[in-house]
C-alpha cells in the first residue's frame, strides 16, 4: 500500500490551497470553491449562495443538477456503463439518430470534448481532400482570434498566437485570416485548401457575430474550390443562440459541424456531424476514441436535445435574449465611460469594456462575484453572459441589479 495514501483520502478536508499544492497550474481559478449547485445558483463552501450567469463556460444550459438529466443518468448508471468500441450501444444509436434528424448531417462520430471534435473534423477533412483531390489538398483556413480547443492541432488552427507559445514547432499548412473579411478569405482560399473551419460566432475571441454575408461567402468559396467547409459549434450549439444550432439561423450549411458543451449539460460529450459523402471517409480503423458515445453521456446528450429542440423552448431562449440585450442597454447608457454595446446572439452574450477601463475585464467580474453573481470573460476586454438556457425573468432582474451594484464598487476601487 502507499504510504502516502490516508485511509480517509475520500473526506479529507480540501481549500483552494490544495489546488496550489497538487494541481498543475494551467487554470487560475476563484478563491471560493463551490460544492453545491441547482438550477442557476451555486453555493461555496462557506454557505454563500451565487447566482451563476456562466453555465460552466456555456455547459450546463438546462441547469445545474437538472432533474431530468438526473434520473435520466441515475438509471442508466444502474444499467450499463461501458463498453468499448467493440459494440454499440442503444443510448448512443438513439443520440445519432435524433441529431442526424435535427440537422443536415447523415452521419455522427460522437467523442468526449469539443477539442476532440474538431480533431476529428479536421482529420476527417483531410483524409476527404486527400482521397478525392490528392495530398496537395491540404492546407486548413481559420480565422485570426478563433478558438477551436487545446490539442496541439486544434490549438495550433485556432488564431490566438497566446496559447502556442512554448509548444513549437506547430503543425503545418494552417492558414489564418480575418474573421469577417470576405475579400480576405478569397485570397486566402484557394484550390491547395482541404478544409475551412469557422465559428458562426467567436466565443473566447470576444463573443463577435459572424455576419451572414460572410458565412455565405465562405460557403460559396468552398463549393468553387473543393474545400470542406466546417462550423465549431461548440459554444454556439445546442439552444445557446435561441436556434438548435446557430447555422440555421445564418441559413448556411456546413459540410461537418462540432458539438460540445451544452450537449452533455457538463458529462463529458463531444460530436461531429456530417454528410454521407464526407463521413465515409473514415472507415474502419481510420479513427477512434476509448470513451466516446458511451452509454452515459449518449443517454444525457439525447435527454439534453429532446428538452432544448423544441420550438417553445427555443422561443423561451430568444425571449430572456432581448430582456437581458434591453438590460445591458441600460446599462451602457448609464455608464458610458465603463462599457460599449452589447453584441452576441440570443444567451452567449458579450460586453465590452469601454476605452478608459480596457484589460479590465476579469476585475469587474471578480467584483460581482464578490456581490454573488457569476460571470465570464472573453478576452481582457469583455465580460461574457452565458446563463443557463432556462434562466427566469426573476434571475435576469437579480444579475441586472447585482452588475449595476458592482459596477459602482469598481469605480470607486
Amino acid at each position: 500500500m502507499n504510504a502516502k495514501l490516508d485511509s480517509g483520502v475520500t473526506t479529507r478536508p480540501v481549500t483552494r490551497q490544495t489546488f496550489d499544492e497538487v494541481l498543475v497550474p494551467t487554470y487560475a481559478p476563484a478563491a471560493m470553491v463551490p460544492v453545491r449547485a441547482a438550477g442557476l445558483d451555486v453555493w461555496d463552501q462557506e454557505g454563500k449562495r451565487y447566482l451563476d450567469f456562466t453555465s460552466g463556460i456555456a455547459v450546463s444550459s438546462l441547469g445545474h443538477c437538472n432533474p431530468v438529466l438526473v434520473d435520466a443518468l441515475t438509471k442508466q448508471v444502474n444499467t450499463l456503463w461501458h463498453l468499448g468500441n467493440g459494440y454499440t450501444n442503444e443510448p448512443v444509436l438513439r443520440l445519432g439518430l435524433a441529431l442526424t434528424e435535427a440537422t443536415f448531417a447523415d452521419r455522427a462520430f460522437f467523442c468526449n470534448s469539443g477539442a476532440e471534435a474538431n480533431e476529428a473534423a479536421l482529420k476527417l477533412a483531410r483524409k476527404y481532400a486527400h482521397t478525392k483531390f490528392g495530398p496537395h489538398k491540404s492546407r486548413i483556413v481559420s480565422c485570426l482570434s478563433s478558438f477551436h480547443g487545446r490539442t496541439l492541432f486544434t490549438v495550433s488552427v485556432g488564431g490566438q498566437p497566446k496559447y502556442t507559445e512554448g509548444f513549437e514547432p506547430l503543425p503545418q499548412e494552417l492558414s489564418h485570416i480575418p474573421y469577417n473579411d470576405i475579400e480576405a478569405a478569397r485570397a486566402a482560399i484557394t484550390d491547395d485548401v482541404a478544409a475551412v473551419i469557422v465559428e458562426p460566432i467567436q466565443g473566447e475571441g470576444g463573443v463577435i457575430p459572424g455576419n451572414p454575408d460572410y458565412l455565405k461567402a465562405l460557403r460559396e468559396i468552398c463549393d468553387q474550390t473543393g474545400a470542406v467547409l466546417v462550423f465549431d459549434e461548440v459554444q454556439s450549439g445546442v439552444g445557446r443562440t435561441g436556434s438548435f444550432f446557430a447555422y440555421q439561423q445564418m441559413n448556411v450549411t456546413p459540410d461537418i459541424l462540432t458539438s460540445a458543451k451544452a450537449l452533455g449539460n457538463g458529462y463529458p460529450i463531444g460530436a461531429m456531424l456530417t454528410t454521407d459523402e464526407i463521413g465515409q471517409h473514415f472507415n474502419v480503423g481510420s479513427h477512434g476514441t476509448t470513451y466516446g458515445g458511451n452509454p452515459l453521456a449518449a443517454t444525457v446528450g439525447l435527454n439534453v436535445v429532446e428538452t432544448i429542440n423544441q420550438p417553445a423552448f427555443l422561443a423561451r431562449v430568444k425571449e430572456a435574449s432581448a430582456k437581458i440585450f434591453a438590460n445591458l442597454e441600460k446599462l451602457a447608457g448609464d455608464y458610458p465611460e465603463v462599457f460599449g454595446k452589447a453584441r452576441g446572439m440570443g444567451l452567449l452574450i458579450g460586453l465590452p469594456m469601454a476605452e478608459a477601463y480596457k484589460g479590465r475585464s476579469k476585475d469587474y467580474t471578480k467584483t460581482c462575484e464578490k456581490l454573488g453573481l457569476m460571470l465570464l470573460i472573453a478576452g481582457p476586454d469583455v465580460v461574457r453572459l452565458a446563463p443557463a438556457l432556462i434562466v427566469s425573468d426573476e434571475q435576469i432582474a437579480e444579475a441586472d441589479r447585482l452588475m449595476r451594484e458592482a459596477v459602482e464598487a469598481f469605480i470607486a476601487a
